[in-house]
């Protein structure tokens, strides 16, 4: 079947507030999605632009550009591989487009947008609060191709609204927000526990990092990550609009091979509050990744929070190692070195002054987080339950692999 709708409005939750407002409205034309702000939006006080790059708050009708079929910083809030499996999942018989997933996922997205079919009453889609249980039970079942008892298929709608192609889940306990990864059938390794490792690490090295924790359900793995897109006011909860490196670049997944460290350290010099400390942030980040073997490091697993007038840098998320076979890595966005996207940290060095880095200066932030690395490895990994061919396994093929340590010192 396929889908007759033809329009959205989307939802804000401006900053502070805890309850939206509609901005705008998204209308199909072939297969371009077109957006224009309502009138009565541009004229509030508080009215923020969506995104100061793709959709500034004016007047007229936005069209995508480049090879985009919807705006960026609206995909951003769309549902993922993951997400989108859920949905079609449940509508089996949809030959779903961009506006359905968009419609037909959760509320609780990432950020702070959401999308409704009315333009005068929001009606969220949410599950009421399942367990953790019911949640992995009904994500194994799905990977299984299984079919799902009616209110384990209404709560994996709290997966839906975010992103990655991993199975996951929305979690509220005692006023606070998680993302709950799960495990995988197709895990040829503990992700889980090693997601939670490089999350951890990052932290003990001085990264700014979302607080992440380990739990268990069904007798498996669940990494639970707080989510710092909510703020707790006087009057409930804020949330926070997200524009991810992907939005800020103005690309879309096919262009997502061109997104750039470079690039977005340009975008932080222009736009960004503490534009020197961010790209100081920034280049932590690349040579951690590095170092613990996080070749998925694409575009939107790095973020912007915008309230309007300002761009800062959110904390890090998605830091998983990655196991290979053999010993040349390269990173998902580009880092434009001397060897081009080589995994290696005389790669990263090279680039050190688009950050705004002296070299010396470069050297002993690397030195600080290989040391960061080796000294609370074997902690973390106690702490992470990790068994010891499996802290065999990682050690070497991805975190501190021989080939991203070749030549730096001499570099």
């Amino acid at each position: 079947m396929t889908s007759n709708i033809t329009e959205a409005f989307v939802w804000i939750w401006l900053p502070g507030s805890t309850v939206p407002v509609v901005a705008g409205r998204i209308e199909k034309h072939g297969s371009l999605h077109h957006f224009t702000y309502g009138r009565s939006y541009r004229e509030r006080d508080d009215a923020i632009a969506l995104s100061p790059f793709e959709l500034p708050l004016q007047p007229g009708t936005f069209e995508p550009l480049g090879m985009n079929t919807i705006h960026s910083c609206l995909r951003d809030a769309a549902p993922d591989a993951w997400g989108r499996r859920v949905v079609g999942y449940k509508y089996t018989d949809l030959a779903a487009d961009e506006l359905d997933y968009l419609l037909l996922s959760g509320s609780n997205r990432i950020g702070a947008l959401d999308f409704q079919a009315s333009a005068s009453e929001y009606v969220p889609r949410e599950a009421d609060h399942p367990t953790l249980d019911d949640l992995l039970a009904a994500a194994e079942l799905l990977e299984a191709n299984r079919p799902l008892p009616p209110e384990l298929e209404h709560a994996l709608l709290r997966g839906t609204s975010i992103g990655g192609a991993r199975p996951k889940a929305l979690i509220d306990d005692e006023g606070k927000h998680f993302i709950a990864k799960f495990s995988s059938t197709t895990d040829v390794y503990p992700v889980v526990k090693a997601e939670y490792i490089a999350m951890r690490l990052a932290t003990l090295a001085g990264l700014t990092v979302a607080p992440v924790s380990l739990t268990f359900s069904l007798g498996k793995d669940v990494l639970m990550i707080e989510r710092f897109d909510r703020v707790d006011t006087a009057t409930g909860k804020a949330r926070r609009l997200m524009l991810s490196g992907l939005s800020l670049l103005g690309l879309n997944e096919m262009e997502a091979r061109y997104a750039s460290y470079i690039d977005l350290a340009d975008r932080i010099r222009q736009r960004f509050t503490e534009p020197q400390a961010t790209l100081a942030e920034l280049y932590k980040r690349l040579v951690f990744n590095v170092l613990v073997g996080n070749t998925d490091d694409h575009a939107r697993n790095h973020s912007a929070f915008w309230d309007g007038r300002q761009l800062s840098l959110t904390p890090a998320y998605d830091i998983c190692p990655q196991l290979r076979t053999g010993q040349e890595a390269t990173q998902a966005m580009d880092i434009g070195g001397i060897a081009g996207n080589a995994a290696t940290l005389a790669n990263v060095l090279s680039v050190c002054g688009k950050f705004q880095l002296r070299e010396t200066d470069a050297r002993a932030v690397i030195k600080q987080l290989i040391a960061a690395v080796e000294d609370n490895w074997e902690r973390v990994c106690k702490e992470a339950g990790l068994a010891t061919v499996e802290r065999d396994r990682l050690w070497g093929r991805a975190l501190l692999n021989p080939f991203c340590l070749q030549g730096w010192e001499s570099a």
